[in-house]
């Protein structure tokens, strides 16, 4: 491969918008930054936004944060708004922002669902059309990037409305890269397996871990880390050719 190949892989000059400053947020951001990119964190927790930024700038590198609620589209304007103005630009946009509700399907509540949706699914297309409208008004091609799930591809008892969200996130995916890819927009998402974090660690434990290990070809579970890579490369020039995708990151589920 040349230099010039690698250098691709770089995101030295891009601007990168993340949204999210959960665990997996956390780590993306972080990972981001280090390819090279300027990183603006977001998330409806200011504090957590902040330490997330604390975090990049110990390293001396600029990070930007604002407040950004997914499920109030003129706040996702707003932070977009942000960026732009404390960055020149956005030139991508990663949405890490998401929540599951676990239940037995006859016990979800219609208050449970529209919650799930509404984060997941909802959110997720208006922080996308946000980020569309930034990249059509700075005259300029962008990347968007979704996080979903390896249930959008399968799937599990008591995760119907999680399930149904990413599915829908796929497809979502889908269809603005078809629609976008005029303004050379590129649109596209990873799938990860079972990754503990604080929010799901305690239902992750005990012969359900092991039946997910068993069923996982690398016989572990993810690791926030293991996104890492796939965003880069999604985020860089060196994916340019690639819209419309999910990349499942499930240690080879998929495969078995």
């Amino acid at each position: 491969m040349s230099e010039r190949d690698l250098s691709n892989l770089r995101l030295d000059g891009k601007v990168a918008f993340i949204a999210g400053t959960g665990s997996l947020g956390r780590v993306i951001a972080q990972g981001v930054s280090e390819a090279g990119a300027k990183v603006v964190v977001a998330d409806a927790d200011l504090s957590v936004a902040e330490k997330v930024a604390k975090t990049i700038r110990n390293k001396n590198r600029p990070c930007p944060f604002c407040k950004m609620d997914i499920l109030n589209p003129s706040e996702i304007t707003q932070a977009i708004g942000f960026v732009r103005q404390n960055s020149g630009g956005v030139d991508v946009a990663i949405n890490c922002v998401g929540i599951n509700i676990r239940k037995p399907s006859l016990e979800v509540t219609e208050e449970d669902w529209d919650k799930v949706l509404d984060v997941n699914l909802k959110g997720a297309f208006f922080f996308a059309q946000s980020a569309a409208r930034a990249f059509l008004k700075q005259r300029k091609k962008g990347k968007i990037i979704a996080i979903a799930s390896l249930l959008g591809f399968i799937g599990m008892e008591d995760r119907a409305a999680y399930a149904a969200s990413k599915g829908g996130l796929i497809n979502l995916v889908r269809s603005l890269a078809v629609e976008w890819a005029p303004y050379n927009i590129n649109v596209n998402g990873i799938a990860p397996s079972f990754i503990p974090t604080p929010i799901n660690r305690e239902t992750i434990i005990g012969n359900f871990k092991e039946r997910l290990i068993d069923r996982t070809p690398l016989r572990r579970l993810g690791k926030p880390e293991d996104l890492v890579g796939a965003v880069i490369f999604l985020a860089s020039n060196a994916s340019n050719f690639i819209t419309g995708q999910t990349i499942p990151i499930d240690g080879g589920w998929l495969s078995g």
